[in-house]
């Protein structure tokens, strides 16, 4: 079988034989009962791949759909003239960045619909482009834009650079509702929904599908597809990796599955590491390896956010997360819209939704994307010290897991300066979160709030950290509050920790142990 990695073109997917999961019964239901629409999904979801698709479909070309639903649904297959914008390839570091993107889209319209230039501005020469198009075919245009919002979400932290690109590009979709007449159909997609109302303040009748349930599974794959369409590529693949077939099934949802853009719908596979698992044979966190947004990297430096409470899912209301108001100080939607957190159950009654991470791939990725700025470690080594520290765990030695941490700290300095106890604190739960052990950060007892709690299957270990002061008094703080009564009827051996931090040298100045 071949799995199209990568390829976002339809008509080559077509017709070089890869495998192709069907959503065009969903095309043809947007095509009949409305005009415009905007999909947000994360990267690597196949938004470009939904856009090419379209882009065929409406340009008549029926022989690419042989076989799929749309080919029973669509009788007509009418050539309309399609104006398909990709802003995905564009670097957007400065202010020409965008108009040259513009440019050369315009200008190749511009010769395939024989106008005649005659002005600079972009909006004003899209205008002729979609009067000429119209007089040409004796159609309406269908305009398709992929990725809409990209030179605004990758410089977020540049106001100058923000304000050109958002008037720039404010005027180059006001025409979209000034040439309402003439437009068939338009479909927009993007990441984030950052700056949809402004870009779009005068497009009032876009219909955001993002959280719509009929159109939850257009990208991705979800359970059926993956039964219906793979079947033969799970045996594979278990083969490969000595599992049974329900074992492997077990693993792809552990690892790939669990999307879900609203409440109530069934979930969705990450499509970009599934497929790379089924060529490779291999189960590795491939969506992550692709990179991070320059958005997510720019507000994880600045956010004061308490990024320990996303392990315990997080609370969010319904305007709050369909909105991105204040990033940096309210970061969930973004960790929501670009696809780290994603959606396990809604409150109807307060209208609330909990969100916590949709898979193994996702919330490994995302703690060693943190940890690159929380913990002073070199990237390249930040797996191996992490198997360090859980050997040390899972085998009772305490001392060679302070050790590591002491050294791991004395390394190099931090990529966010600020709050060094928070920071530390950060840190630790990262650090344990990646372990691999069962950890609670500011556990709860009835006397007080344990600084970290380890759990492995032969030990318990109790943290406490003590912030310029000495490991003695943390030491001390474990045996006045009680923090070790809840577990005096465990089998499994206890080690208490005192860890003195200095906010001084943000290192570890001493810690001891005891039993």
């Amino acid at each position: 079988m071949l799995y199209p990695i990568g390829i976002q073109n339809f008509e080559d997917l077509r017709r070089s034989g890869y495998v192709y999961v069907d959503k065009t019964h969903l095309i043809d239901r947007l095509a009949y009962t409305g005009k415009y629409y905007f999909l947000s999904r994360p990267r690597r979801f196949g938004k470009s791949l939904l856009i090419s698709t379209m882009d065929a479909y409406f340009s008549g070309k029926k022989e690419l759909f042989k076989g799929l639903a749309i080919e029973q649904l669509e009788k007509d297959w009418i050539e309309y003239p399609v104006l398909h914008l990709d802003l995905n390839s564009g670097r957007y570091i400065n202010p020409e960045d965008l108009d040259v993107v513009l440019d050369q889209h315009l200008n190749n319209w511009e010769a395939q619909y024989g106008v005649i230039r005659k002005y600079d501005d972009c909006s004003a020469r899209m205008n002729d482009v979609i009067d000429a198009a119209c007089s040409k075919t004796g159609r309406k245009v269908v305009i398709l834009i992929d990725e809409y919002d990209k030179p605004i979400v990758n410089n977020l932290g540049d106001e100058a650079l923000v304000d050109y690109y958002r008037r720039t590009l404010q005027g180059f979709y006001s025409v979209l509702k000034a040439k309402d007449g003439q437009i068939k159909f338009g479909f927009l997609t993007g990441v984030s929904k950052i700056g949809k109302l402004s870009v779009f303040s005068s497009l009032n009748n876009l219909r955001d599908i993002s959280m719509e349930t009929e159109y939850s599974g257009i990208c991705g794959i979800s359970e059926d597809d993956l039964h219906k369409y793979f079947e033969g590529s799970v045996a594979e693949l278990a083969l490969a990796n000595r599992l049974s077939i329900e074992e492997c099934y077990n693993k792809l949802k552990y690892k790939y599955d669990g999307y879900h853009f609203c409440e109530d719908s069934p979930g969705v596979y990450n499509p970009f590491s599934l497929l790379n698992t089924f060529s490779s044979k291999k189960f590795k966190d491939y969506w992550f390896e692709t990179g991070t947004p320059t958005l997510l990297v720019n507000v994880m430096k600045k956010t004061e956010f308490d990024v320990t409470k996303l392990s315990d899912n997080v609370v969010v209301s319904e305007d709050d997360l369909s909105g991105m108001q204040d990033i940096v100080n309210r970061p969930v939607p973004l960790f929501f819209q670009t696809g780290y957190l994603t959606i396990k159950d809604y409150d109807t009654e307060f209208r609330e939704y909990t969100l916590g991470f949709p898979n193994d791939e996702v919330k490994n990725g995302f703690l060693k994307f943190i940890y690159s700025y929380y913990v002073p470690v070199n990237p390249a080594e930040g797996n191996t010290t992490t198997s360090k520290l859980a050997k040390a765990l899972r085998s009772g030695t305490p001392d060679v897991f302070m050790s590591t941490l002491e050294a791991l700290f004395a390394n190099t300095t931090y990529q966010i300066q600020g709050d060094a106890e928070k920071n530390f604190q950060y840190a630790m739960y990262i650090i344990m979160e990646l372990v691999g052990e069962y950890v609670q950060a500011e556990r709860s007892t009835s006397n007080g709030r344990i600084d970290l709690l380890l759990q492995t299957k032969d030990y318990i270990y109790i943290v406490e950290l003590k912030i310029d002061n000495t490991a003695d008094a943390a030491l001390q703080q474990i045996d006045d509050k009680g923090y070790a009564k809840p577990f005096v009827n465990d089998p499994r051996k206890l080690f208490k920790i005192g860890v003195s931090f200095s906010t001084g040298t943000r290192r570890i100045e001493d810690w001891k142990i005891s039993e």
